[in-house]
């Protein structure tokens, strides 16, 4: 329970910093993300592993990091602090918001943005959080906070930045039950950064070899 507690809350606060930022159109947007992220991280790593991410927990499990049965319990956790999240920025702000792709942009284009650095960040959390030769590491949640301010300024636009599929569905979900959108996108932000996720485990174990 405390593990479940720990990810609802560090996504909740993800998605609520999303939130609160993009609507208001704050030019630094994804470094206020990528430090609450890191922030969340240090928090919380302790105790979930902080991922805070469908893709980082399925990364995790694929890694061996993680028991396989938490892997549905841990999604179920980050989608409703996401959501959580998302509902409360919108109370606070009075506009509700969800990603999607910019205008001119191909769901190819967005679903390799989606997935490339989704996978970047799943990869770097593997190596900085779960391997044993950067065991007892100071700068775990740094890394993993600033995979993710890379990410959002060089991809926010193309893909509409979420890299992470609670980031993705609860601000989806607000936006749909409050009359003003669809669910067209949501695939994109599932497909995109699980295979990410996917990828970067096989990929671990290749940078490990058998000292995984």
């Amino acid at each position: 329970m405390r593990a479940y507690l720990t990810e609802a809350i560090g996504t909740f606060f993800l998605v609520f910093t999303i939130g609160m930022t993009v609507v208001q159109g704050t030019p630094f947007a994804p470094l206020a993300i990528g430090a609450a992220l890191m922030i969340m991280v240090y928090m919380g790593g302790h105790i979930s592993g902080g991922h805070y991410n469908p893709a980082v927990t399925l990364a995790a499990v694929m890694r061996g990091a993680l028991p396989g049965p938490l892997l549905v319990p841990y999604w179920v956790s980050q989608l409703v602090g996401a959501t959580l999240g998302a509902y409360l920025a919108c109370v606070i702000t009075g506009q509700d918001f969800s990603p999607a792709p910019g205008a001119e942009v191909t769901t190819l284009s967005a679903l390799l943005v989606e997935g490339l650095f989704t996978f970047a960040l799943c990869l770097v959390v593997l190596n900085v959080a779960t391997s044993k030769k950067t065991a007892g590491n100071s700068y775990y949640g740094l890394a993993i906070g600033f995979t993710i301010v890379v990410a959002a300024f060089a991809g926010g636009d193309i893909s509409g930045g979420a890299f992470n599929p609670a980031v993705g569905t609860g601000p989806t979900l607000i936006h749909a039950l409050g009359g003003e959108g669809g669910w067209g996108n949501l695939w994109l932000y599932w497909v995109g950064p699980l295979a990410g996720g996917a990828l970067a485990a096989m990929v671990f174990k290749v940078q490990e070899g058998e000292q995984g």
